[in-house]
């Protein structure tokens, strides 16, 4: 099986060519102005969402999709966003109950000055499209294809591809290549980010969609995952599920809802492990043998809370320990207010690999301690559908320092995740 270097950087030369960084920031420009039109019609509307709507633990299928999420939106503009892509439903046909076409376009463009170099492009970080359908009451099929960075190439594989069978809701069965859940930072979809990327300790155990065999389930207000991955994929699905010579990983997690709590609306815990045994053709999970990570989120109003901790061990360049604190308050219906502080230490001297899109790409280089602080603003034209995000980060890998500026279009159409926040998650869940 082809192997890929995930922490490696492509060239920068093709982002900087003007002319092509000229058309990328005119295409990025067009998707700005035509996500603003409808903007002050939707501000002036007023709105209305019930906590019945949504559940800090419900039944996840394998892309996290809550079939009680789905018609979520009081406004008419919501309303129709929210049911982007679905093509048919009908819970009284027995064999086909829904099919929904999905997708996602997620642009973004960073600045990133730093005393030993710089970095600044726009690229196309994610662009997939797919399908799912549930059948029978019990099987859900799922098929996603993913493009290269900047789409090129178009078809550069599968990030999901399987089927799942629920017995009940304390027992579903998932086969196929699907995400490898790890930490809740990694949990929470693209599609709900409220950052340019994610932790950076997170990203250092390179998790992504390999094939997997998976059983999860909610058991009161606990919510569990477990299975067995394989540690390497690429654009040939076929072989990647047929040469299994990539070494595997096991991953286990739970949520646990408290529900109201020390004050809070809402307060869920959230823990983790994974072990790898990956070889040389190992392209995922093989940076650290083990991992584990644990989390505590909570909501009041329209403020929300994430605080998770995670270590990563058995590595040759030392060990490493993360806090990710992740505070956020809603102003209203539309806008955001996010930070994120980030401090991790490890006990070898390039224990820590910097964000390899920003900071690496401006000349940073492993280190032994890290600290970093975001602020940003969000804009929230439909829900999560279609958002816009601005940000700023500073960042310091052992006396390498970086301030980055970054700018993003986040849209998709498709089943929703349903989870603890910030999955498909407005606050506060009855604003009014």
């Amino acid at each position: 099986m082809r192997t890929v270097d995930t922490n490696s950087l492509s060239s920068p030369s093709p982002y900087h060519s003007l002319r092509r960084r000229q058309r990328q920031m005119r295409v990025f420009v067009a998707l700005l102005l035509i996500g603003l039109l409808p903007c002050s019609e939707v501000l002036s509307q007023p709105t209305t969402t019930t906590d019945s709507q949504y559940s800090t633990t419900p039944y996840l299928d394998a892309s996290g999709s809550d079939p009680k999420a789905q018609d979520a939106g009081p406004l008419d503009f919501e309303k129709e966003f929210e049911r982007l892509g679905r093509v048919y439903k009908n819970d009284k046909n027995e064999t086909v109950q829904e099919v929904w076409l999905l997708g996602r376009y997620q642009g973004q463009y960073h600045w990133t000055e730093a005393n030993v170099g710089e970095s600044d492009f726009y690229e196309t970080r994610r662009f997939r499209l797919g399908a799912q359908a549930k059948m029978f009451q019990k099987l859900t099929l799922h098929a996603q294809m993913v493009s290269a960075p900047n789409i090129d190439p178009f078809y550069n594989g599968f990030t999901e591809l399987w089927a799942q069978w629920a017995f009940r809701k304390e027992l579903v069965l998932t086969i196929g290549q699907q995400k490898n859940r790890f930490t809740h930072d990694r949990n929470v979809s693209s599609r709900y980010l409220n950052y340019l990327e994610r932790a950076m300790l997170t990203n250092m155990f390179i998790i992504d969609y390999t094939p997997s065999i998976t059983i999860q389930g909610v058991v009161d207000n606990l919510t569990y995952y477990t299975g067995f991955f394989t540690n390497a994929t690429g654009p040939d699905i076929g072989e990647a599920f047929v040469e299994f010579d990539s070494g595997y990983s096991y991953i286990a997690q739970v949520y646990y809802d408290l529900g109201k709590k020390w004050g809070f609306d809402d307060v869920t815990l959230y823990g983790s492990y994974i072990h790898s045994e990956a070889n040389q053709n190992a392209n995922y999970m093989n940076y650290f043998g083990d991992g584990v990570s644990t989390a505590i989120i909570s909501h009041i109003g329209k403020f929300a809370a994430i605080a998770e901790i995670t270590g990563g061990f058995d590595n040759e360049n030392g060990n490493a320990i993360g806090l990710n604190l992740q505070p956020s308050y809603f102003l209203n219906r539309q806008w955001q207010l996010v930070s994120r502080y980030q401090l991790a230490g490890s006990n070898g001297d390039q224990g820590l690999k910097p964000q390899r899109r920003y900071e690496a790409a401006s000349g940073f280089t492993p280190g032994d301690n890290y600290q970093a602080g975001y602020l940003g603003v969000n804009y929230y034209i439909a829900k999560h559908r279609l958002k816009l995000m601005q940000g700023i980060e500073y960042s310091n890998m052992s006396g390498q320092e970086a301030w980055t500026t970054s700018l993003m279009v986040r849209f998709y159409w498709g089943p929703h995740s349903g989870g603890a926040f910030p999955m498909n998650k407005i606050l506060p869940l009855d604003y009014d």
